[in-house]
């Protein structure tokens, strides 16, 4: 279904709405790496309960929320960001969206207030695929996969609407799944 990391990285995947692991109730995560070895990306919309500060002790005082990226690895910290002019060395996997780069000219524009929570977004742990296995999720509807994305909605500080509006934003095919219960059986 996906064919090659130039044409699947970037792209957003939204779990189905009854999704049964936990890990990926409801999520939306960004591609990052798609290839014959597996696939690999961070969940946009499952916060930790922790801040940057409270992960990096050199930067306490930092108050930019920490997502768990996936289930894997997740004494793992990675970032995205939207700012290539400020952090030299990411990759960029969508237009404007840039994985990893140069982290201490990250915490060097943090210690100096230059980059704000809109521009970055922190994760522990990574959301992982063997090979084939996402394409056998695809195939099995566990995945809706969206070609389009929104460099605004990547970035967005409103995790608790994201998934509804991303699925909205698939249009009038997918746009009733929004506003399916989270369970059905409270319905």
């Amino acid at each position: 279904m996906l064919s090659s990391i130039s044409a699947a990285a970037g792209r957003l995947l939204i779990s189905e709405p009854f999704m049964v692991d936990p890990n990926f109730k409801r999520a939306v995560i960004i591609l990052t790496e798609y290839s014959e070895g597996g696939a690999m990306g961070f969940i946009l919309n499952h916060a930790s309960e922790f801040l940057l500060g409270d992960i990096l002790p050199d930067l306490s005082y930092s108050e930019i929320p920490v997502f768990i990226g996936g289930p894997v690895a997740g004494n793992t910290l990675h970032f995205i960001h939207r700012c290539p002019e400020k952090i030299a060395d990411g990759i960029e996997i969508a237009e404007g969206v840039f994985w990893g780069g140069d982290f201490d000219a990250v915490k060097e524009l943090i210690t100096s207030y230059q980059l704000n929570a809109d521009e970055i977004r922190f994760f522990t742990g990574y959301s992982g695929w063997i090979p084939k296995q996402l394409d056998e999720e695809i195939k099995e509807d566990s995945w809706i996969v969206a070609n389009q994305l929104n460099i605004d909605t990547i970035f967005s500080q409103n995790e608790e609407t994201l998934w509804r509006e991303v699925v909205i934003g698939l249009g009038q095919r997918y746009a009733h799944i929004a506003n399916f219960p989270e369970n059905p059986a409270l319905n």
